[in-house]
């Protein structure tokens, strides 16, 4: 089961970058650049196949992968070079790869949770002691907003307790279909060793209708957008260590593990909890690309932004250093995860 649970994450994976990529390609089609390869996977070529114009590759190892444009680092007389195609054109190539990942996030959370269901914030009641039982709420009760926090689904509730650890609560709830609300402070639980509202939300998750499914979806994506960002904002702060970061190596050995628990629940579930880490991976890949950094699609967003704004591009040959700089210290990153992966898996 191990094997299978190693190819069976691999495969997920390389879906999430198959992803991105066919965002840029299908894009540089419409707007006819000049795309030399199409590869999935990184280093030696394994399989390669040349098409009408464009090579497809399949690489030795099975993390990343390309679209090769003409033009895109360098001077090109070609009129089908990327770099000679118009702002907005270009625009539209990289925001696609992070757009592709956004819509497989949509995808894949419309199919588990119209397939197991959401995670309603309705109280099945609530703890003695404890802030929610003195405010006066009760079984039945729908949780709406915590302060300015609309509430969706229960991790809804979780993740705004988590970031603001202890804070007042202004709660918006429902009952009976009439909107009620009160203030609350969590209150710190030894035992837990957290703050709490004192409530409790059954582990039964209730399915909706197609179109709620559907508006459902589209907040399991902006959920975990919000978690990917609310991490970033962690690192920076120093309050999440590079030891709590985990790259291809990493993710997939989590994977693995995660096929062998849910293989005796049967292949349904092997696939749901596949899916469900391939939501959050996959809106994380979409969030990273656009962060405004060299060498990542929102780094090369942000030169065709300073394009719009003065009106004439930045000279390609100076874009192309910061780039090419940003890439060794992106790869020097990522082999620094990938030696801290192996190390911990090999402890």
């Amino acid at each position: 089961m191990k094997l299978i649970g190693i190819i069976l994450s691999v495969l997920a994976f390389s879906i999430l970058i198959i992803s991105h990529e066919l965002g840029h390609f299908l894009l540089a089609k419409m707007n006819g650049i000049y795309v030399e390869e199409f590869s999935v996977g990184m280093g030696p070529t394994l399989l390669s196949w040349q098409g009408k114009e464009t090579r497809y590759s399949l690489k030795a190892f099975p993390f990343g992968g390309s679209c090769m444009m003409m033009g895109e680092d360098e001077n090109s007389s070609d009129e089908r070079a990327f770099g000679n195609k118009g702002v907005l054109a270009r625009i539209s190539v990289l925001a696609a790869g992070p757009a592709f990942n956004f819509i497989l996030s949509f995808i894949l959370a419309v199919i588990v949770l119209g397939s197991m269901g959401i995670d309603d914030p309705v109280l099945s009641g609530v703890l003695n002691g404890y802030p929610a039982e003195e405010a006066g709420m009760q079984a039945g009760d729908r949780l709406v907003k915590l302060n300015s926090e609309k509430i969706h689904v229960y991790r809804d509730v979780i993740l705004y307790l988590t970031i603001h650890a202890g804070e007042p609560l202004d709660v918006v709830y429902e009952r009976d279909g009439e909107l009620l609300q009160t203030q609350i402070t969590p209150k710190f639980s030894e035992e837990y060793d957290t703050y709490m509202m004192g409530i409790e939300v059954s582990s039964e998750r209730v399915r909706k209708g197609l179109l709620e499914t559907l508006g459902y979806g589209l907040n399991e994506v902006a959920y975990w957008i919000r978690y990917t960002l609310i991490s970033l904002k962690m690192m920076i702060s120093g309050q999440v260590s590079v030891q709590d970061v985990s790259g291809p190596v990493g993710m997939v050995s989590t994977m693995t593990d995660m096929v062998e628990e849910s293989s005796t629940s049967g292949l349904f579930y092997i696939f749901v909890n596949l899916a469900n880490v391939c939501i959050l991976l996959s809106a994380n890949l979409g969030v990273l690309n656009l962060l405004p950094l060299p060498a990542l699609d929102g780094g090369r967003l942000l030169f065709c932004l300073i394009e719009l704004v003065r009106g004439k591009p930045v000279k390609q040959e100076f874009e192309a250093v910061v780039h090419a700089i940003g890439l060794m210290m992106l790869l020097g990153f990522s082999m620094l995860i990938l030696f801290k992966d192996i190390w911990q898996l090999a402890g």
